[in-house]
């Protein structure tokens, strides 16, 4: 089973992927150049000196023969050309959200509404910063009720947990509801 992870620059994606992952995720992971300067906005990240210039790959054993794969999209528009081939056969996606940065996760909402995939809005919870009530995200987004929101944090494999299993209760509820409705 594929899932994807998403959302804007520095949002936490890799991160992610590697509290969770099985095996030593693979990473692309490319320094931070002089040519990004005006392209990629460091400043709420301002410790960030390197970004994802392909994708991020995790794995899962849930059975012998049941594997989740992760994968994470790069975060810049530049990288888009990739995200078709990325998502795929995906079940669902998550879509990471740095509350700093709203406005950077609005390319993959579009992405995912636009494609009719699954997916939840995962409220990454940095150190320092506001923690706003998720119906305040949910407005601040305009995302319908339907879109579940959590809040975690990237960097704790529990958290990543407990989104991954909220993810597939998204899923899982909406081929239940497709099921009813071509039975019907």
């Amino acid at each position: 089973m594929k899932i994807v992870i998403s959302g804007g620059f520095g949002v936490g994606k890799t991160t992610f992927v590697g509290a969770i992952s099985e095996i030593e995720p693979l990473v692309t992971e490319a320094d931070l150049t002089e040519r990004s300067l005006g392209v990629d906005d460091t400043t709420a990240v301002s410790g960030k000196h390197t970004t994802t210039v392909a994708l991020d790959f995790g794995r899962i054993t849930l059975e012998d023969a049941l594997l989740l794969y992760l994968f994470g999209t790069p975060g810049q528009d530049r990288f888009s050309f990739l995200w078709d081939d990325l998502v795929d056969g995906a079940l669902g996606a998550i879509v990471l959200l740095d509350t700093r940065r709203i406005e950077d996760c609005f390319p993959a909402l579009d992405y995912f509404e636009e494609h009719d995939i699954p997916f939840l809005i995962g409220v990454n919870t940095f150190e320092g910063t506001r923690r706003f009530d998720l119906d305040e995200v949910r407005d601040a987004l305009g995302v319908p009720d339907g879109v579940p929101i959590v809040e975690c944090d990237a960097r704790h494999r529990e958290s990543v947990k407990s989104v991954l299993v909220a993810l597939t209760e998204v899923v899982l509820t909406r081929r239940l509801g497709r099921q009813k409705a071509a039975t019907a």
